[in-house]
């Protein structure tokens, strides 16, 4: 009895360190923070890449930065903003729009004169895009016309290879297209490509994999319980 009292003592100064073990270890693994329009800022950035997902490389960015800033001659500020996830029962249309009034009231009220925006959107996560405009682009700029080149034009380079500059590049040089006055080129062809089979696991199957939770779980169980064998019989 008395050997058995010290067990749970000895088991009850263990199990702290061994949650912060497990805390840390969950902590390490745990997916991104949502975004939501909180997360964004209230004012258009002075940069007209947001890449808050840090999707792109330096020469991508600067890339893009250049393609939008050209727009700017076309009287149409333009921003690409990325983001890894989005909060629950928040889709990425959705969260363009509140940003593309918040960025519109914010110039409004501050005096500046508002140009149409237009606002192009990434979420690494799902590897999906959407494009919002301002009411005023609308007869340039139809819905149907961004919804195309959201699903299709930018999406089609994302699923293909996380293509994520290719993707901003080729839906920009649709929408310049339209906008300079040129007919559409329409959406792009899609290439069916036969699948590859192998045996190494994707990016997604290694991010949603629990293996490297549970090899951590079983190395601090491995060491916890010798020493605490030890420790009872050793009393």
């Amino acid at each position: 009895m008395a050997r058995a009292l010290h067990a749970i003592r000895a088991l009850s100064r263990l199990l702290p360190p061994l949650f912060l073990v497990l805390g840390l270890v969950w902590g390490s693994v745990a997916p991104a923070l949502a975004v939501g329009l909180g997360d964004l800022p209230a004012d258009p950035p002075a940069s007209h890449v947001l890449d808050t997902a840090d999707l792109l490389s330096r020469a991508g960015s600067n890339e893009i930065e250049k393609l939008l800033d050209d727009l700017e001659e076309k009287h149409v500020e333009a921003h690409l903003v990325t983001v890894n996830r989005l909060d629950y029962g928040l889709s990425l249309e959705d969260l363009g729009r509140q940003v593309l009034q918040r960025w519109t009231e914010a110039r409004a009220s501050g005096g500046a004169t508002t140009e149409p925006q237009l606002l192009l959107l990434i979420d690494g996560a799902s590897r999906s895009a959407a494009v919002v405009a301002s009411p005023t682009l609308e007869r340039q700029l139809p819905a149907e016309l961004l919804r195309s080149t959201a699903r299709t034009t930018m999406a089609i380079p994302l699923r293909e290879g996380e293509r994520y500059r290719q993707a901003t590049v080729d839906g920009l040089q649709r929408l310049t297209t339209v906008l300079a006055g040129a007919e559409d080129p329409g959406e792009p062809e899609l290439v069916e490509r036969e699948a590859v089979v192998t045996n190494i696991p994707s990016k997604e199957e290694t991010a949603s994999s629990n293996a490297f939770t549970w090899v951590v779980v079983l190395l601090v169980v491995g060491t916890l319980v010798p020493m605490l064998t030890w420790w009872v019989f050793s009393r």
